[in-house]
């Protein structure tokens, strides 16, 4: 079937999405909402890259731009210690100089506010999108939870208070109340008595994101879908009858639409991106604890994420630029662990389990790459998204599905084109 025939009929009736994670999946989940047959391939399995290992956190409140001013002065600061939460590695790489150029250049308050308005979408719908997935066969469950921003001091928390309001004029509803050291210690015991201060972030919740992603998975399947893993997809071609994915082994797959969700590896598929893309490594492990902990932690000052998981604490941290597929560096590790030992007590730092290292997708404006590709209408991408792919990673997939069923653009998704 030809293209015109397929949109004139009311949209695709095949799709193959390359990538399955969060957002792949979600792509998928939702195009079958919308009647799409759908076969998800991933060169490794489900969740087998930045879904599986990050936070869980689902926190439209956090969820904003990475280049802000503060975080380009921070950064080189942060060339110059090791063991910093960011971290390039000192060797000459032409395309990652050019992308941090890229990004500094955009580490400006207009660059942050327009990101922040793009963003507003994506934060206000990405809750609801993981609601409709709950309810319709996804068993894994959210759980509503505040998170706790943390501070050894008051004035340190004023940083992340002035973001709070420069988000709120910005139109994103941010929920937030300040607390004493007191306050916030009785809260979460695992804080040591270093803590001086915190904010309490309402409205958020938290997922076992390997979980989830499984579960989203076996959705797919109970709803016809076929997932098909070890299918490394080398390229895709246009031919008579649609789109057409090529696996190193030889084997074709040809659907009238394909969407691509691969992650840090999105430019390895389509020559199409003006954007570029890069994995910001983020590293976690899970850490046994000598209380419950009642819910999500967040360290600013040290940019370390702490969230509940399987009956002791996932702690994530680190954005490190090096390539996707490098392996585990154990001295990430330990930087975490000196970095938020002082803020924690009751913790078996030496017990730490399931060490993980995983490469996020970050372009270098603070905006999420979605839609079409200029070469082909039925290629689409869906990637970018940067920390925030667990949380926007279902939203972003409902989206797309509309875009690609209905052919229509999508006024939501015009600052994130893939050819701007």
């Amino acid at each position: 079937m030809d293209r015109g025939a397929t949109r004139a009929s009311g949209g695709p009736r095949t799709a193959v999405v390359v990538g399955a994670g969060v957002v792949g999946l979600s792509t998928a989940w939702f195009l079958q909402e919308r009647g799409v047959e759908v076969t998800v391939v991933d060169r490794h399995g489900v969740a087998a890259g930045s879904s599986w290992g990050n936070a869980g956190l689902l926190s439209p409140g956090l969820a904003v731009p990475l280049n802000e001013p503060a975080v380009l002065r921070y950064g080189l600061r942060a060339l110059l210690d090791p063991g910093a939460p960011l971290h390039v590695p000192a060797t000459w790489n032409p395309g990652l100089w050019r992308f941090l150029l890229q990004f500094a250049a955009r580490c400006t308050w207009g660059g942050w506010n327009r990101a922040v308005r793009a963003n507003l979408p994506l934060n206000a719908e990405c809750l609801e999108a993981f609601d409709v997935l709950t309810a319709n066969g996804v068993e894994a469950p959210t759980i509503a939870a505040p998170i706790t921003a943390v501070f050894e001091t008051r004035s340190q928390a004023t940083g992340l208070l002035r973001e709070f309001r420069r988000l709120s004029r910005a139109g994103q509803r941010v929920d937030y109340t300040a607390l004493d050291g007191d306050e916030v210690r009785e809260r979460l015991p695992q804080l040591s008595e270093r803590i001086g201060a915190g904010i309490r972030l309402d409205g958020q919740r938290f997922v076992d994101p390997g979980a989830f992603v499984a579960s989203l998975a076996e959705s797919v399947r109970d709803r016809g879908g076929t997932i098909r893993t070890d299918f490394d997809v080398t390229g895709t071609r246009r031919g008579r009858g649609g789109v057409t994915v090529t696996s190193s082994a030889g084997e074709d797959l040809t659907a009238d639409a394909t969407v691509l969700a691969t992650g840090a590896w999105l430019g390895e598929l389509t020559r199409d991106l003006r954007v570029p893309v890069r994995a910001g490594r983020g590293y976690s492990f899970t850490v046994p604890t000598a209380e419950p902990v009642p819910g999500p932690m967040y360290l600013p000052d040290v940019r370390v994420a702490c969230t509940p998981y399987r009956g002791g604490l996932r702690v994530a941290g680190t954005m490190e630029f090096r390539e996707p597929d490098d392996a585990l560096d154990p001295a990430r590790i330990e930087a975490i662990v000196a970095s938020a030992r002082p803020y924690l007590t009751g913790v078996d730092w030496s017990g730490r389990t399931d060490e993980w290292v995983g490469p996020r997708p970050v372009s270098p404006d603070g905006y999420p790459l979605i839609g079409s590709v200029a070469s082909d209408p039925d290629i689409y991408v869906a990637g970018g998204h940067g920390m925030w792919g667990l949380t926007h990673g279902p939203v972003s997939g409902r989206m797309l599905a509309e875009r690609i069923t209905t052919g229509k653009p999508s006024e939501a998704l015009r600052p994130f084109a893939p050819s701007r």
